[in-house]
């Protein structure tokens, strides 16, 4: 990604001006940060994502041209096809439920805000997505994909899914999939932080999941939450 030293390069795509300048403003005002583009419809975005790549593109879901979805998966499939390391993607959304976000989270973005988000949260999620977490609107992960999950087929879990993993890694998914911390999840399961990190990874990698907030979609979308 872009270099300026340990500074964050940070995008936006959005259709508004003024929530453009204003994101701009607040970006620039943090040390740790830098503003490196901005693009007002999902086309823009994969030239810019192209061109341009920056540590973290906030991208606006609904928008002209080509919408957020689209241009988060073009932008994270052409990543993929280059070989090139996947960006991080955080989705913005007026709506705390918002299919719109579910598609955003299966085409790859590390998770997602409400647009109404205090500025102190946007700029703690984009340092913890620049990290390598997920971040999502507080309280209410669960209820959207509960809400989208509701719009499938009746049917019970789908445990098939989990037989790559091995019976820690099932214990690992289930507990982060109800949100529960690294940290938490060690203290649960008698083990250290570290052994924790190595079985997310690998349960990532088996089931071709990029980002916790993916699994939690997971999850619910094949009903393993009871």
């Amino acid at each position: 990604m872009t270099d300026h030293g340990s500074r964050i390069s940070v995008a936006l795509v959005d259709d508004q001006d003024l929530f453009r300048a204003g994101i701009r403003m607040l970006i620039e005002s943090q040390e740790d940060m830098f503003f490196v583009g901005e693009a007002i419809n999902g086309e823009e975005a994969v030239v810019l994502a192209a061109e341009n790549p920056p540590d973290v593109l906030l991208m606006d879901l609904r928008m002209p041209v080509l919408d957020g979805v689209t241009a988060t998966r073009q932008i994270v499939d052409r990543a993929k096809a280059a070989g090139t390391e996947l960006p991080k993607i955080i989705a913005l959304t007026t709506f705390n439920r918002d299919q719109a976000v579910v598609d955003a989270v299966h085409a790859g973005a590390s998770g997602y805000l409400l647009k109404s988000a205090e500025p102190e949260f946007l700029l703690a999620a984009i340092r913890t997505v620049h990290s390598g977490y997920s971040v999502i609107a507080p309280g209410s992960i669960h209820s959207l994909f509960e809400h989208a999950a509701r719009t499938l087929p009746a049917a019970g879990p789908d445990l098939s899914v989990l037989d790559a993993l091995s019976g820690r890694e099932g214990e690992v998914f289930l507990l982060a999939a109800k949100g529960l911390s690294n940290s938490e999840m060690a203290e649960s399961l008698f083990v250290s932080e570290a052994t924790i990190k190595t079985h997310l990874r690998n349960v990532l990698d088996k089931l071709d999941l990029r980002t916790r907030v993916q699994l939690i979609a997971f999850a619910h979308e094949h009903r393993l939450l009871g």
